[in-house]
């Protein structure tokens, strides 16, 4: 990751399609090494750098000020005039918003207790084929998520308003009968969207989505005027969405109050259009396979109890990569 860090030391802007050129001369490369390529056909090269962006704009050395622009930071200016010999995971774990990023990677929401990932499992090679794939994936996941977030923000507020009602649609709320509506517009009181669950529209659900940057938090006075336009909607359920995160006491509030409240922060919701494929796309599919039990073989040409005959059946672990689409 280094090389990338120093090619854009000049503190400018750089296309990230540049840098790939920059880099492949600077580090000697022939036309051999760059035609190498991955099983999903795209070259071994470019994946390298488009990871190498994403952990050093993770830990927070490196800034995407636009789409498909890179720019160094302070702390990567820092970074260089320490002059180490190489920049690793383990080196970009002394940075918090990395560990943070790594938690997200590694760990499942049913079991966020943990919040603390030590510096050495954040090394590639560690566990079993399986472990290390489910690893590799949900790290991918955690990376696209960021960078769904990231997009979002880049994009006028109302394109959240439509996305978040794509959404939980995708999720399956509104059904056949029912249908999402997008309010966003003066006068709206505050409500973005609404999603009838039935045909008559007698089950409703109001949104809310706020696009913010990650350093804006969303405290209670923002849910409280949700509430207020939810009781002049005559409504009592409501999701309130945001790119950003919501304060403790604002969480507290929603916990309080009569009417049924979800708060969605910015995590949450890449979280969600990763799991239900909403402005992402499959890139690649891996297949994990190991031999059956014979208590479990049910292929034809399984063998028989005392049979010498060999079992050719395998179960399977099935593990997807997805990366954003172009629209977000």
């Amino acid at each position: 990751m280094l090389p990338v860090l120093r090619s854009v030391a000049d503190g400018k802007e750089h296309r990230i399609a540049d840098l790939r050129n920059v880099l492949a001369e600077t580090l000697g490369l022939t036309e051999e090494d760059l035609g190498l390529k991955i099983r999903s056909g795209a070259p071994v090269f470019n994946s390298r750098v488009h990871w190498a962006v994403t952990y050093l704009s993770q830990a927070g050395v490196l800034r995407r000020p636009r789409r498909g622009m890179v720019e160094l930071t302070d702390r990567g200016r820092d970074l260089l005039v320490q002059a180490p010999p190489s920049v690793d995971n383990g080196l970009l774990a002394r940075y918090p918003e990395f560990r943070e990023f790594m938690v997200r990677a590694r760990l499942t929401r049913q079991d966020s207790s943990e919040t603390e990932v030590p510096t050495e499992q954040l090394a590639p090679g560690k566990g079993t084929p399986k472990e290390q794939l489910a690893n590799a994936v949900e790290e991918a996941n955690a990376a696209i998520a960021a960078d769904l977030i990231n997009r979002i923000q880049e994009r006028e507020p109302a394109f959240l308003e439509h996305l978040v009602l794509k959404l939980l649609t995708a999720m399956g709320y509104g059904g056949k009968a029912g249908a999402a509506e997008h309010l966003g517009q003066t006068g709206d009181h505050g409500l973005d969207g609404v999603i009838r669950q039935d045909v008559l529209g007698l089950d409703r659900v109001y949104v809310q989505a706020k696009r913010y940057g990650s350093g804006h938090s969303i405290g209670r006075p923002d849910i409280q005027a949700f509430v207020g336009a939810l009781h002049g909607a005559q409504a009592d359920r409501g999701i309130f969405i945001t790119t950003s995160r919501f304060t403790t006491e604002a969480k507290d509030y929603a916990e309080r109050v009569p009417a049924r409240l979800v708060l969605i922060d910015g995590a949450r919701l890449a979280e969600l259009m990763v799991l239900h494929n909403v402005e992402v796309q499959e890139e690649q599919t891996f297949i994990l396979k190991r031999a059956a039990d014979a208590s479990t073989c049910r292929a034809p040409t399984c063998s028989a109890p005392g049979s010498t005959k060999t079992s050719s059946s395998r179960r399977q672990t099935t593990a997807r990569v997805r990366s954003a689409s172009g629209h977000a």
